[in-house]
């Protein structure tokens, strides 16, 4: 949910309060249009987050400390001379509007006691942040300065009057029915009753106008004439207990999520709403604590996505080229299967040499080869002898045999980069944190597709136990965190987040009597089943759902009937020079499973932190 008036007035009268005569100590720009106020109140500091992007506009208190540039922006430092050392005096909103103002007095050059109101505008791309001089109405200075050129309504630059952002005529929160009603006599009948409200209400975004018509128990596409006195009543109290700030005394804001684990959220709300009853709430205390968590989730989130695009496009781009590489080795190979019948003709020519007159363009032999003995037509160089041309074809078969050899192990190198590609695709698309980001990124560094210095290695043991080679890199118990999860039964399964992580838990973490999982002949998570000593397999429920989770954390995900493999961890081999994730095996088992929705729902709510 956008930060409409409505929302923007319940967070003004939480905030205004707790504000009130604070003292403007420090002020940054972390961000090219956000802007971080500290604050010195009596009950200790906090700092205040102005944003005036166009993607998340919004103000509210903030314990993040962001990185601040080397050197502050312009606008931070007009702020600085006319705001640091200040009071908050207030913070208000006008009808609703998207325009909170903070009114802060400070003692001017002169020493003078001056009064300045600093605005924030939300209004999505021409949200802006504005110091102004209430005294002459001019402007300090803004954080996006434009001209005419930019906006006909008004300039946006230090020394020009300030204009307020055009009203839209909308009718301020009333709480006369008679009154409210009035705003629908002029309306057009067959309109939807949600772009009524939107249009002629102030505060009231899409969504809000969405809770209204349901919490008046009337449908989403409800028109008009279709409203009775009843209905409308109806939409009237829904409207006075939503979208009037000042005689609401309690809210209870919440956050929802998309019912998935590890979605991001969706959208946040001053109190539950009724159209967003199907995804997952997380209440809160506060209305800024709902939107400062809402906004660093999202944050993090688009970090992550931006990320995750960014080695996505050097893993597809390694992957067209290999795509392509293939297509040439098959092409060669082709060729080159085409050019063993050469051995043939060579043979049958060094049989027949007698038969074979100087300067012949061809000749027609019988083809021993062939039980039916049928005669094969062969060309000739006329300006040599038939020895020579016999020759000449061994040559050309000994050539592709030659090019067979060398371009098949190519296309298997080929193939084996394709596949570990894609295994890597996999762990990209699941991948959760940063933290698993950056290890796959290190993976893309050790094998030489990102520039970068590769990881250390852990330093390995000697017989006596020391360190063969000093080394300052962690121990994999900290390095190294794959998800654990527990069964029905109260058994630790792990799951391997990436190449990496499948490595270590596959041939170091897991004993040789543990049982291994994977999805057959398809990327995907290494599952660990720690057994005990004595123990060749757990129990049935364990067993499917350790399966479950491996067709979850796979490319197989979503489909039926998945075919996996299971085997003891001494049964596992890496062979010399194979990928990250690559294992070999002969003795297995094989599980086919279509993963229950509700036990992949148990079992993902059942991760929990690694040992």
């Amino acid at each position: 949910m956008a930060l409409d008036g409505v929302t923007l007035a319940y967070l003004v009268n939480e905030l205004a309060p707790q504000l009130r005569g604070a003292r403007i100590d420090k002020i940054f720009q972390p961000e090219k249009e956000e802007i971080h106020i500290q604050l010195r109140l009596s009950q200790g500091n906090r700092r205040l987050l102005l944003n005036a992007s166009a993607t998340a506009p919004r103000f509210h208190l903030t314990g993040e400390n962001k990185k601040n540039p080397p050197s502050p922006p312009m606008f931070c430092m007009i702020l600085r001379k006319h705001l640091e050392g200040g009071k908050l005096v207030s913070l208000s909103q006008r009808d609703l509007e998207r325009v909170i103002t903070f009114e802060i007095q400070n003692y001017n050059d002169r020493g003078d006691l001056v009064t300045l109101h600093l605005h924030l505008e939300i209004m999505g791309k021409h949200s802006n942040l504005i110091l102004v001089d209430p005294t002459t109405k001019t402007i300090l200075d803004g954080l996006k300065r434009y001209s005419h050129a930019v906006s006909r309504y008004r300039e946006v630059l230090p020394g020009r009057a300030y204009l307020t952002p055009p009203s839209q005529g909308k009718l301020p929160p009333t709480e006369d029915e008679e009154t409210w009603r009035q705003a629908f006599s002029t309306d057009d009948l067959d309109r939807q009753m949600t772009k009524i409200l939107l249009s002629r209400f102030a505060g009231v975004s899409p969504e809000l106008a969405l809770e209204i018509v349901i919490q008046a128990g009337l449908t989403e596409d409800v028109h008009l004439h279709q409203c009775g006195d009843i209905d409308l009543s109806r939409l009237f109290q829904a409207y006075r207990r939503l979208c009037n700030p000042e005689g609401t005394r309690e809210i209870q804001p919440c956050i929802y999520y998309q019912p998935i684990p590890q979605s991001p959220p969706t959208t946040f709300t001053f109190v539950p709403f009724q159209q967003y009853q199907e995804l997952k709430m997380e209440k809160f205390s506060s209305l800024n604590e709902t939107i400062e968590s809402f906004f660093y989730l999202k944050s993090i989130t688009n970090i992550l996505e931006a990320k995750r695009g960014s080695l996505r496009k050097i893993v597809q781009e390694q992957q067209t080229h290999f795509q392509k590489k293939l297509k040439v080795y098959e092409e060669a190979i082709s060729n080159a299967d085409s050019s063993l019948a050469y051995q043939r003709w060579g043979e049958l020519l060094t049989a027949n040499l007698h038969r074979i007159p100087l300067g012949s363009i061809e000749v027609m032999v019988e083809d021993y080869y062939d039980p039916s003995q049928s005669l094969v037509t062969i060309p000739l160089d006329p300006h040599i002898s038939a020895i020579d041309n016999a020759q000449r074809y061994y040559k050309y078969y000994n050539k592709a045999k030659a090019t067979l050899f060398k371009t098949k192990q190519l296309q298997e190198s080929a193939v084996e980069e394709v596949n570990y590609l894609d295994s890597l695709r996999v762990s990209l698309e699941q991948a959760s944190s940063l933290t698993e980001l950056d290890e796959i990124h290190l993976e893309l560094v050790g094998q030489g597709y990102l520039a970068g210095k590769p990881a250390k290695k852990e330093p390995r043991k000697t017989k006596k136990g020391r360190s063969s080679a000093k080394s300052n890199v962690k121990s994999p118990k900290e390095r190294i965190q794959p998800r654990v999860y527990r069964s029905s039964q109260g058994r630790i399964i792990y799951v391997g987040k990436n190449n990496a992580q499948n490595d270590w838990l596959s041939l170091r973490k897991g004993k040789p009597n543990d049982l291994w999982l994977h999805v057959k002949q398809i990327p995907g998570s290494h599952v660990l089943i720690p057994l005990d000593e004595g123990e060749e397999f757990p129990d049935d429920a364990t067993l499917e759902e350790a399966a479950a989770l491996a067709i979850y954390y796979s490319q197989a995900r979503g489909s039926s009937q998945v075919a996996v493999d299971y085997t003891h961890v001494k049964q596992l081999k890496k062979p010399n020079s194979a990928k990250p994730g690559m294992v070999i095996y002969d003795q297995n088992w094989t599980l086919f499973l279509t993963p229950k929705p509700e036990i992949l729902e148990r079992l993902l709510a059942s991760e929990e932190l690694p040992e």
